[in-house]
């Protein structure tokens, strides 16, 4: 079975019941169904009601773009196309009219696997965007491991922010689909008040996934309302980037009774990990044992490797940069990890990432966790600049809270007591925000030679 058919078994076993919620507009299990079943008629047919600016037509079999909205329609029409047959890939909703078009014309000279559902492109922080080939199995096997991993089940009622052109958040619509519970979408996190007004559903097992910038905002500013629906929230997941030590204690504080996941996902491998830090230890760092459908081993050189059916198929129309990272069925990443005595994964970093101080490797991740735990530190990031002697040293770029001036000596007095003095920064600048990429990642990119 692909998604598509789940659609129609929760059709016929819960016809009346809540798929997806969004606003004012809401659709059943049934409604879902037949207005996809209608969609992939019309698309079939070429009588799409969805404008040209959205969609990009393709013959049978392959690749078409799709403007990726959180909203029912759009679901409906990724659904339908999945239904006819084509491969789907959804497409920043801002992205400019010349880059969608220039991204659909070089998809539509490329062959790719039978049985592809969608290709999903990586955010580029750290290099070019490349278009991740994700099959159907693939999708299947990453509900499995989440509805394994985390708990998910018919009752669950997940509330979807991110943006649905990422796997953070696409991949929450696959075990809702399999288990036919119920997605409620919320247009982004800018309006908090819209995301705790969308926990008013009258459930007392919700979930949602959110970017560690986005727990962040919660815990900064909006702890009375979360402590107040502490009694609805079955479970949050975080991902996609590193959560501090000091947010996470304090999650656990506001939701003492929750389930609180840091999982380790990425484009490429699907959902691999994940570990309840809220079970007394709080780990830093900590991303649980491998799921139902996944390995993963600890090369030679300290990187992570997965193996299993999440997967990703390869890179579109890139077969060399496919083969320096998938080979026999494993994915290697850049990712710096080691597996405990227990089997859990603990991550500390990339290996791109990294910098070399005067021969001491740093992981930035490290040095920004240490800051944030400092009441007086908003948000961070630690760069490398150039030295004369060292080479290298690290400079760390603070947002402070609202009303503080950075003190840098006494930051870094506080710095040397939670690291070595390698890892304290040797300069130190106050800026009002952090560049991050739409899914919240610290964008190391923008913070390269350029700095």
């Amino acid at each position: 079975m692909i998604l598509e058919d789940y659609i129609e078994q929760n059709a016929r076993l819960y016809p009346t019941k809540d798929a997806i919620v969004c606003g004012e507009d809401r659709s059943t299990w049934a409604e879902l169904h037949e207005r996809v079943e209608q969609r992939a008629h019309a698309l079939s047919s070429h009588q799409s009601p969805v404008t040209r600016h959205q969609i990009q037509k393709k013959a049978e079999g392959q690749v078409v773009c799709l403007r990726a909205l959180p909203t029912i329609d759009y679901l409906v029409t990724y659904f339908a196309y999945h239904r006819i047959g084509r491969v789907v890939a959804p497409m920043e909703r801002e992205m400019p009219k010349v880059m969608f078009d220039r991204i659909a014309t070089a998809l539509e000279s490329q062959r790719v696997p039978e049985g592809s559902a969608d290709i999903l492109y990586t955010t580029g922080t750290t290099g070019q965007s490349k278009g991740v080939v994700i099959s159907h199995q693939a999708v299947v096997a990453n509900a499995e491991n989440l509805i394994d991993g985390l708990g998910f089940t018919h009752e669950t009622v997940c509330v979807i922010t991110g943006p649905m052109n990422h796997i953070g958040s696409l991949s929450k619509v696959y075990p809702i689909v399999l288990l036919g519970g119920t997605m409620i979408f919320v247009d982004g996190f800018k309006d908090i008040n819209s995301f705790f007004a969308a926990f008013s559903y009258p459930s007392d097992k919700m979930a949602t996934f959110l970017v560690p910038a986005s727990i962040r905002i919660l815990i900064q500013f909006g702890e009375r309302q979360l402590t107040a629906l502490s009694h609805k929230i079955d479970f949050i997941e975080t991902g996609a980037a590193a959560i501090s030590q000091t947010d996470m204690q304090a999650l656990c504080r506001l939701l003492p009774h929750s389930r609180l996941y840091n999982t380790y996902a990425s484009t490429e491998t699907g959902i691999i990990s994940t570990y309840n830090y809220n079970d007394g230890q709080c780990i830093m760092g900590c991303l649980g044992k491998p799921m139902r459908h996944s390995e993963i081993v600890i090369t030679g050189d300290g990187l992570i490797a997965c193996k299993g059916k999440t997967l990703m198929t390869g890179y579109v129309g890139e077969l060399e940069r496919t083969a320096k990272v998938l080979r026999d069925g494993t994915l290697y990443t850049n990712d710096i990890g080691r597996l405990d005595e227990k089997g859990m994964l603990h991550l500390s970093g990339r290996k791109d990432d990294v910098i070399n101080v005067g021969g001491f490797k740093v992981a930035p991740t490290e040095v920004e966790d240490a800051a944030l735990s400092w009441p007086h530190v908003n948000d961070c990031v630690c760069i490398s600049v150039e030295h004369r002697i060292t080479g290298h040293a690290l400079k760390l770029l603070v947002v402070m809270a609202d009303g503080e001036r950075l003190d840098k000596k006494e930051l870094a007095r506080y710095l040397s007591t939670k690291l070595e003095p390698y890892k304290v920064p040797m300069l130190y600048e106050q800026i009002d925000t952090v560049k991050r990429t739409f899914n919240g990642k610290i964008d190391r990119k923008y913070y390269g030679p350029k700095i």
